[in-house]
């Protein structure tokens, strides 16, 4: 049973297969695509698409080649539109919001996880689960009037786990992570915070976002990959150790063609080893 057919017969109150959506990854060299399809509900996200969503984390991550990941909606209307809301009917006591916050926790986690950077191309809406994932992105590029927030209190009167309000505060701050939660705002891509998203007209994203890829393609894998997870241990814990880490870079036959080239006055040719 392959991935997408196992979360629909997990699934409470599956819908037909057609109207499941699905998660696409393509790789073309050393840029993976993952496109959220299903744009007659705004992308909203079904159990089958978080899904794919990770199972695609999975095979970026397994991959020499891939040096930097897109993330977008179809249909250029919205990035993701949070879950699919009739999946909670099914919900009858507290307990099933605590395992469908951990089973967020887990797909959010796995591309927040990912060892080459991310980009979240916002096309409309990134609103609630659409919200936190690219909130876990490394970059975000906007179309001009996109939004972006968490509006349950004026919606669904659901919560977010402690974890997802960690991430929103890590790159937002408390100020206005308490705006988006408690008076359910929706501040457009030209509101949010300096350097949190890039704002480009729709006629220029898609070379925007060629051009960024290369620029991280031409980059140290090693070190891109270093820094991801210690920028991710240090939201989490002030503390966090990076011995590890350092090991790991200094260690890298990556780090001895730095030099070298450095010295020889050449382009390095970076490995990824």
């Amino acid at each position: 049973m392959n991935v997408a057919a196992k979360a629909e017969a997990a699934a409470p109150n599956a819908k037909p297969a057609a109207d499941q959506g699905r998660v696409h990854l393509a790789i073309d060299g050393p840029v993976a695509r993952i496109t959220f399809d299903r744009p007659a509900a705004r992308n909203a996200m079904t159990w089958r698409m978080y899904e794919e969503l990770a199972e695609a984390c999975r095979t970026v991550e397994a991959s020499r080649e891939v040096r930097a990941v897109v993330l977008r909606g179809a249909g250029g209307k919205a990035f993701v539109a949070g879950t699919d809301i009739d999946q909670f009917r099914a919900f009858s006591s507290g307990n099933d919001g605590i395992a469908y916050e951990e089973k967020v926790e887990s797909f959010v986690g796995s591309l927040e996880a990912l060892s080459v950077p991310t980009i979240a191309v916002v096309e409309g809406w990134a609103v609630g689960g659409g919200m936190a994932l690219a909130n876990a992105c490394d970059f975000r590029l906007a179309t001009p009037g996109a939004r972006f927030g968490v509006p349950i209190a004026r919606t669904l009167g659901n919560c977010l786990s402690a974890s997802n309000v960690q991430r929103l505060a890590a790159t937002l701050g408390l100020d206005l992570v308490r705006r988006m939660l408690l008076l359910a705002e929706m501040p457009k891509a030209e509101e949010m915070p300096a350097g949190y998203v890039s704002i480009v007209e729709p006629e220029e994203i898609d070379a925007r976002v060629d051009e960024l890829c290369a620029r991280i393609a031409g980059n140290a894998p090693i070190t891109l990959r270093v820094t991801k997870e210690l920028i991710r241990r240090l939201a989490h814990d002030p503390h966090a150790p990076d011995a590890d880490l350092v090991r790991l870079t200094y260690g890298s036959a990556d780090f001895h063609e730095g030099v070298e080239a450095f010295l020889a006055k050449r382009p390095p040719e970076w490995r990824g080893e």
